[in-house]
């Protein structure tokens, strides 16, 4: 797959994460490691001139890289559920939460593919949703 430059995502993903050769680096492949863990059918895009995407059935999430942080914004964050109190950024909109990832912060490896599994289970259902109420009545 290809982003509308014409070149393959992953591949923008990679070098993202050589380029930035520290901390944020080593964090944003870990945690999209563990998206792919989470689900191997995901689908890696880049966005918005330079940000990682990962969807399945719309928008799980986005990997955002700061001079302090490594932000991973949930599209639907709003909507799941969180026991493991993972989000502690943008919680005060409707729509997005966002996990903010600082040089020393350990991220629950389990919390964070069960977040990322429920973001996609709530894609599906919404798309289904969607789907259902464009069926005209026999």
């Amino acid at each position: 797959m290809t982003d509308d430059t014409g070149k393959d995502p992953s591949k923008l993903i990679d070098a993202r994460i050589a380029e930035l050769d520290d901390w944020r680096g080593e964090a944003l492949a870990r945690m999209r490691k563990l998206i792919h863990e989470s689900d191997p059918d995901i689908v890696e895009e880049w966005k918005w001139r330079g940000v990682p995407v990962w969807s399945h059935d719309g928008i799980v999430c986005t990997g955002e890289t700061y001079k302090k942080v490594v932000k991973l914004t949930f599209a639907k964050g709003a909507a799941l559920d969180d026991p493991a109190k993972l989000f502690n950024s943008s919680l005060e909109g409707n729509t997005r939460r966002a996990i903010d990832i600082g040089e020393d912060d350990k991220i629950d490896a389990d919390a964070f593919k069960t977040l990322i599994r429920a973001a996609i289970t709530l894609n599906a259902s919404t798309r289904a949703a969607k789907g259902a109420r464009k069926i005209p009545n026999a």
